[in-house]
């Protein structure tokens, strides 16, 4: 493994912690206070826009390190037609859809912190953040499925 793929895993498993931790840190053990008001306005709209932030910089990166990985690791024929591959791809459509999930929940619920309200925007929000913390769970079962060295 030369030093820029071990740097490619490095950064990549690194913004895969910090971004599936602040999803279900957000959506467990934000996000239910919030929809009974026990969270400040700004405080929630700090938290969430923060997660925000961390969402569309982990994209980047995660573009950066798993397009180079799949570059230097797969073709074509090994992402459609090998177990492996297709573990692959599930962990780009669940990262696609985690991402939208968590770009709608927190856009609803900082429109509605920024009109002065709070228990309502929280429970809108909440099925979209509940939604991307249960297929965060799935992007890390399926990474770990992808990281055992016996194959799928």
């Amino acid at each position: 493994m030369s030093i820029i793929d071990a740097v490619m895993w490095s950064v990549h498993v690194g913004f895969a912690v910090l971004w599936t931790g602040s999803v279900l840190f957000v959506a467990l053990a934000v996000v239910p206070p919030a929809t009974r008001g026990d969270i400040g306005g700004d405080a929630l709209a700090a938290v969430v826009g923060r997660l925000r932030w961390i969402t569309r910089i982990a994209a980047l990166a995660f573009l950066a390190s798993g397009g180079h990985m799949a570059g230097t690791l797969y073709t074509v024929e090994t992402l459609t037609g090998t177990g492996r591959g297709h573990l692959v791809l599930t962990m780009l459509a669940l990262w696609f859809v985690i991402t939208g999930l968590v770009e709608v929940a927190s856009g609803k619920l900082l429109d509605g912190v920024d009109a002065g309200k709070l228990r309502e925007p929280a429970r809108d929000a909440k099925p979209f953040f509940y939604g991307a913390a249960g297929l965060s769970v799935g992007l890390i079962l399926t990474a770990g499925l992808l990281a055992n060295p016996t194959g799928v």
